[in-house]
């Protein structure tokens, strides 16, 4: 087979020819941005991903379309490595040299790629591709599948999916069915087969009871649960609400990063929901998941991602010392892990707890070190991974003890290669109906510290420089020592910045011992942003004015 590099240029040139000068940045994971400039992306990011597989033998690699939790207008592009990982640290760079080459350049950039990475481009390749439900995710996905063509790889497209069932479907293939069929219905089947196995035909237990309502943010996650729900024989009561099916934006005033970051419910919620309802919100590719409920005060509480790993942290520790197995345990956080959770694991749970950057590729790559590694970000993006290790323990322990037989269903439910809203919910329910808790057991494990989130615009995000896992600012210079000062200030206070991955802002979070302290924290921590770091736009407002921050 030999391939002409003239036929890539020539498709770059005449279907999708790169229109904006702007330079393109890898983010946390993958690159993101306004519809309308991404054609010449995901054309490149088509070429990139045949290139990836031929590099790795002929393994299947994902193409994610999907801006997750951004606004409808936007979108972006995941590229999943072949075992279901993000792509490799340092293909981040090549593929961000690739996406901001002139067309004129592409040709000549593609054979470098080709010939630094030593690639047979004789070989077979096989590139996998799914979208979300924006408008335009399908111009978008014809384009990843022309720059696959464009190599003569082949390209398999799985239209409307979830991240997490990407990811799925690339480890699937790439494992021969070890785990699990590399189809739609083969997901639905490994996870509902596993849960309903693990519910035992005890659908409500003490505290329990057997219905939430699900906000779908309009977006993917919401018609993938309504499938499930056509499958699942009532074991999972589920009222889906934001469903995106005629009316609804994806993520507007809904989904995981909305009720996170706005602390409220999302819009559309029943008027007759009774107080201390469990209600779970995902987010627009269905890799994040949070809970909330409100009170019989009409106040309203969030269980986040600290508090999923909390719970399934202090479960599985439970099962693994039942089933008398020696294994390492650990759970990983980032620098968001409110403070209260990170005391209560180490303090009551005896959990070990490693802190790491931003990044789920961060986070799973540091839990891979444990036999059994928890970790979830704050946001509520998050899952366990098991060491073939624990795996072949369990496997055998579990012939002789329910706990271990418990452990291995618990292992099938689990989508390991990603963060996975709709698996990470159905463990969630698992958990609380095998405890008989409702969501004021739940939330009485330990009290949260007030936290605040903000974003300053800047002129440049790159003058801001972290370290130990973006705890610590190191640049611009005096940063630091000024927030370090600030936070003397304050009872039980945190704050730190960093910048975003995505686009010119800086992001501050606070937390302190009272809401009033944690609000001015991070509005001065903020204010110090803006002068010292080149902060634009409009200045902050002050906490207690009529505007709030």
């Amino acid at each position: 087979m030999s391939i002409n590099l003239r036929t890539v240029y020539a498709f770059a040139r005449e279907m999708y020819p790169k229109t904006s000068k702007e330079t393109i940045q890898y983010g946390t994971a993958g690159f993101r941005g306004k519809a309308e400039f991404l054609d010449s992306v995901m054309f490149r990011m088509g070429v990139l991903a045949t290139l990836r597989s031929r590099y790795r033998g002929g393994s299947v690699i994902g193409v994610m379309i999907t801006a997750s939790h951004n606004p409808e207008p936007d979108n972006g592009v995941k590229l999943v490595d072949p075992k279901g990982e993000m792509l490799e640290a340092s293909w981040e760079a090549i593929a961000t040299d690739l996406v901001n080459v002139s067309d004129q350049e592409l040709e000549q950039q593609v054979a470098k790629i080709i010939k630094d990475n030593n690639i047979d481009v004789t070989t077979s390749s096989q590139v996998f591709v799914g979208m979300d439900n924006r408008y335009h995710s399908p111009r978008l996905l014809k384009a990843v599948a022309d720059g696959v063509i464009a190599l003569k790889g082949n390209v398999k497209e799985y239209g409307i999916v979830t991240t997490p069932m990407l990811h799925y479907f690339v480890v699937a293939a790439n494992t021969k069915e070890a785990y699990g069929k590399p189809t739609e219905e083969g997901y639905y089947d490994k996870l509902i087969k596993a849960f309903e196995l693990l519910r035992n035909g005890r659908l409500e237990n003490g505290n329990y009871r057997n219905s939430i309502i699900y906000d779908g943010a309009n977006g993917v996650g919401a018609r993938k649960m309504l499938q499930f729900i056509k499958r699942m024989k009532g074991s999972l009561n589920v009222t889906v609400i934001n469903q995106g099916i005629g009316v609804g934006k994806i993520n507007e005033d809904c989904g995981a990063d909305y009720v996170k970051v706005q602390q409220r419910p999302p819009k559309s919620m029943p008027e007759d929901v009774k107080p201390y309802t469990r209600c779970v919100s995902v987010d627009g590719d269905a890799d994040r998941v949070v809970y909330f409920f409100t009170d019989d005060k009409g106040e309203f509480h969030l269980l986040d991602g600290d508090r999923i790993a909390t719970l399934v942290a202090g479960y599985l520790m439970e099962l693994v010392t039942q089933s008398e197995i020696s294994l390492r345990l650990g759970l990983v956080q980032t620098a968001y892990a409110n403070g209260a959770s990170t005391d209560y694991i180490v303090d009551q749970l005896k959990f070990p707890v490693s802190c790491v950057p931003t990044g789920v590729k961060h986070l799973h790559h540091k839990a891979l070190e444990y036999d059994i590694g928890v970790y979830f970000e704050a946001n509520g993006h998050g899952t366990i991974v098991f060491s073939d290790n624990a795996k072949a323990t369990i496997a055998q322990v579990a012939q002789t003890k329910e706990s271990a037989k418990t452990l291995l269903l618990l292992i099938d439910l689990i989508n390991e290669t990603v963060g996975d809203a709709i698996s990470d919910m159905l463990l969630v329910e698992t958990i609380l109906n095998h405890k008989g808790w409702d969501v004021q057991d739940w939330i009485s494990s330990y009290n949260d510290l007030p936290n605040r989130q903000l974003k300053v615009k800047v002129q440049d995000r790159n003058v801001i420089e972290t370290t130990d896992a973006e705890r610590v600012c190191v640049k611009p210079e005096g940063l630091q020592t000024e927030i370090n000062q600030v936070v003397a200030n304050y009872k039980r206070g945190r704050s730190f910045v960093r910048p975003s991955g995505t686009e010119d802002v800086v992001r501050v979070y606070a937390e302190a011992a009272t809401k009033e302290d944690t609000e001015i924290l991070a509005y001065e921590v903020g204010l110090l942003v803006q002068n010292l770091a080149g902060g634009v736009g409009p200045p902050l407002t002050k906490p207690n004015s009529s505007a709030h921050l």
